[in-house]
Order: structure tokens, then sequence, then C-alpha cells
């Protein structure tokens, strides 16, 4: 499994953890930073990760920021990308298996460590389940295009 891994500087300690597990687990993993806790902005580390995971370079994308959020906003800009903010596994599966979400987004001030690598290996194990569920990511697509001219 090949994994896009980003965060901006309030999720830097977090993704250390989460790319250290990852190779642990044996998983192809390219770091697209940040890699100090120098202030940077996470649409600057959100939008190669998500042209990568939409361009199907990558299986999945994992993105940090301090909540998760701002960074998972920017990702959802690129077509083809359904970024999902979790906090918790019941989601992160949910996700996968409903939504078919290809990148996981967390927040370091949100969850700790052992939270995020059980979301982690909630998310990456979790398959999208089909069925009425592809007519609904269908519907998502048509408003990406509808929206991107």
């Amino acid at each position: 499994m090949k994994i896009a891994l980003g965060c901006d500087h309030g999720g830097l300690n977090l993704k250390n953890e989460i790319l250290n597990y990852l190779k642990e687990e044996g998983m192809e993993v390219k770091d697209f930073g940040t890699y100090t806790e120098e202030s940077c902005d996470y649409a600057d580390i959100s939008l190669p990760v998500a042209e990568a995971v939409a361009a199907k370079e990558f299986d999945f994308g994992i993105l940090i920021c301090g909540t998760g959020i701002g960074i998972g906003i920017a990702a959802n800009k690129v077509p083809g990308v359904r970024a999902a903010l979790c906090s918790d596994t019941f989601s992160a599966h949910a996700t996968r298996e409903h939504n078919d979400a290809n990148i996981l987004t967390m927040g370091e001030r949100v969850v700790g460590k052992g939270l995020a690598i059980d979301i982690v290996k909630t998310f990456l194990s979790a398959e999208f389940q089909g069925g009425r569920h592809t007519t609904r990511i269908a519907k998502i697509t048509d408003i990406e295009k509808k929206y991107s001219k």
C-alpha cells in the first residue's frame, strides 16, 4: 500500500508518529512535509498530497494539522479527493465503507498518538462497500464537475 503523508507545523509530532507506524507495517510512504515546527500554511502541504492521491500515484493520503479541519478543507478542493476528518475509529471505517474517502485528516491537538494509530489502522483496513454508496459518490463527482470549470 502506498501512502502520501503530510502535515503543517501543528501536526508535525503526530505525523512523525504515524510515519514510523506506517514504515513498521511495511507500507510505502512519501512524506510531503513539513519537517520542522516553523509555521507554514496547511494548503501548501495538502495540495501536493491531494493531487498525488487524485492522480492515483498513492492509494491513500493522510494529512494532519492542529485540528485536521483546515488541511482537509484545502485537500477537498482537488477534484477526485474525498478527505474525511476522523477523531474516532467508527468515523474512520464508516467514511471508507460509505464515502470511499481517499484521504484521512486528523488533528494533533484533538487526538493522541494511540488513538491516531488506531484511526489510521481502521481507515486503511476498511473497504468501500459499493452498492447504493456508489450512486452517492457519483453525485459528489457530478457536483465537482459542475463547479470545476
